[in-house]
């Protein structure tokens, strides 16, 4: 029963995975308030929410695992028999099988559900006694009571504490069936009928509150799950992004959308977003899934990646000797073909010299930054290398087969300073020009090759290659990335879930 909240609230939670938060510590009063300052944007169109919807029995096994249902006691005064005391104890769920489940979302902000022909054994020891001035009898006896049960849900949702979050609290359910079975034969019938009759109205009503207090009590260990597991995902080292929420989320009868802030954290060090383009007509509702980022999210990880020497490549070895193989327009200088041909091969360094800038647009994103590189020859007395450049790249992305691609294209490159640096000596404009080509033909699509199967890495390292996503699309637009796609159910993620719960 809770896995139909559950698994709904799964992709919306996950979809922070992507998200990043601002400079406002609450939420504000409505998404329009909240537009400037929204880093990301997480759309989730109903046939994703169809998909999450069939994805259910395993949650609400684990749910109603671990329900705990209180020991529920009482009496009754009956002519000639006297007082009547008892107690159920030990009440547990068995045989749960679960049949049709449906749902609608409901403007602004609930999704109706309603789970029908859900049964189910509970079992559990009576303990009983009885008696007056004549006899004093106690018993104890093993207790089965079968139930079908159709369960309606309205969970609303909001921003609660910074992440999106479900209130359950309209829960209803209607019991079709709800009969209890005492075992053995030496009862009375006169018992029987009692507990039958006047136990099992009490049972109706402790299983309703511990049904819905479980569906609120999974629906929020999963959302603090998810909120850890994105933060995780979006952590490494020192690098960390706030994954919280702005605003409520918005609920159509086609799309539930939420809205994030957008902070890199770096050394104790937030972003601030306060001049967001968003604007709810740029994404549609053909897709499963949308991801909407700003360039004001992507601009401060750049920064930290910098600042935190991420962005440093170093080349030696045959492999230096293979990329400067290639056939280029301009003659290479006769230092660097010396320097080829030693015995020793050379070692090429190059880093990041200056923050990156990142601009996106139709194009693609253009990525704007100042390198610096030295190529250190294998003799010692053979000059050294070194150079810094201004370089603007436009980069598009893409995503198949679990794997991250990079198709990059150098808008510019001004070489600022290129000397040997033993003597000073600064390159005439021939040597410049090879220069200027070696970076552009050579350089820039080797370092590309270089960062997808890192990213790729990076992103199996978070889990990302266990998702099946389907058909992902990445659409740079003016300001922002819109990233579409349809998906399959993430069930490693539930799978993880599961664990922890059943610890």
């Amino acid at each position: 029963m809770p896995g139909d909240v559950v698994p709904l609230l799964v992709l919306l939670l996950c979809v922070q995975a992507v998200c990043v938060t601002s400079q406002h510590k609450g939420c504000m009063p409505d998404p329009a308030s909240a537009y400037r300052f929204t880093g990301a944007v997480c759309r989730l169109t109903y046939p994703a929410a169809a998909v999450l919807n069939e994805k259910t029995t395993e949650v609400i096994e684990a749910a109603f695992q671990h329900a705990r249902y209180p020991k529920i006691t009482g009496e009754k005064s009956i002519l000639l028999i006297g007082t009547v005391k008892y107690g159920l104890d030990n009440l547990e769920i068995h045989n749960l099988s679960i049949g049709r489940s449906g749902f609608e979302l409901r403007p602004p902000n609930s999704i109706g559900m309603k789970i029908s022909n859900v049964s189910a054994v509970f079992r559990g020891t009576l303990d009983y006694g009885y008696g007056s001035w004549l006899m004093n009898i106690e018993h104890s006896i093993d207790f089965e009571i079968e139930s079908h049960i159709d369960l309606e849900i309205n969970p609303m949702l909001y921003c609660g504490a910074g992440k999106v979050a479900a209130d359950t609290s309209d829960c209803y359910l209607d019991f079709h069936k709800l009969s209890l079975q005492l075992q053995g034969d030496s009862e009375p019938n006169w018992l029987k009928k009692l507990f039958t009759d006047f136990i099992t109205f009490t049972v109706r009503l402790v299983i309703k509150g511990q049904i819905c207090k479980e569906i609120n009590k999974v629906a929020n260990i999963l959302s603090d799950f998810v909120q850890e597991t994105a933060e995780a995902f979006l952590s490494d080292g020192s690098i960390s992004m706030d994954i919280g929420v702005i605003a409520a989320p918005v609920i159509t009868t086609n799309y539930i959308e939420s809205y994030h802030k957008g902070l890199t954290n770096y050394n104790n060090i937030s972003a601030v977003i306060n001049e967001s383009v968003f604007d709810p007509g740029q994404l549609t509702e053909d897709r499963m899934v949308y991801f909407w980022i700003s360039d004001h999210v992507l601009n401060p990880m750049l920064a930290a990646a910098h600042q935190d020497q991420r962005f440093r490549f170093e080349v030696s070895g045959d492999e230096i000797i293979e990329l400067f193989k290639k056939e280029l327009v301009s003659p290479a200088p006769a230092f660097i073909e010396k320097c080829l041909g030693e015995s020793v091969p050379p070692v090429l360094s190059v880093w990041s010299f200056s923050i990156p800038l990142l601009k996106t647009s139709p194009s693609g994103t253009s990525v704007q930054t100042e390198v610096s590189g030295m190529l250190q020859c294998g003799n010692p007395l053979t000059p050294t290398l070194y150079f810094q450049m201004g370089v603007e790249v436009v980069v598009t992305a893409s995503y198949s087969e679990k794997k991250l691609f990079l198709h990059g294209n150098a808008s510019e490159i001004t070489i600022l300073k290129a000397e040997l640096q033993q003597n000073q000596q600064q390159l005439d404009a021939v040597q410049q020009e090879y220069l200027r080509e070696a970076v552009e033909k050579i350089g820039i699509p080797k370092i590309l090759s270089v960062l997808e199967p890192e990213l790729t890495r990076l992103l199996d390292k978070q889990g990302a290659n266990l998702f099946d996503i389907v058909n992902p699309e990445v659409l740079p637009q003016n300001g922002f990335v819109l990233i579409q796609m349809d998906f399959g159910f993430p069930q490693h993620l539930l799978v993880e879930f599961l664990r922890k719960t059943l610890e």
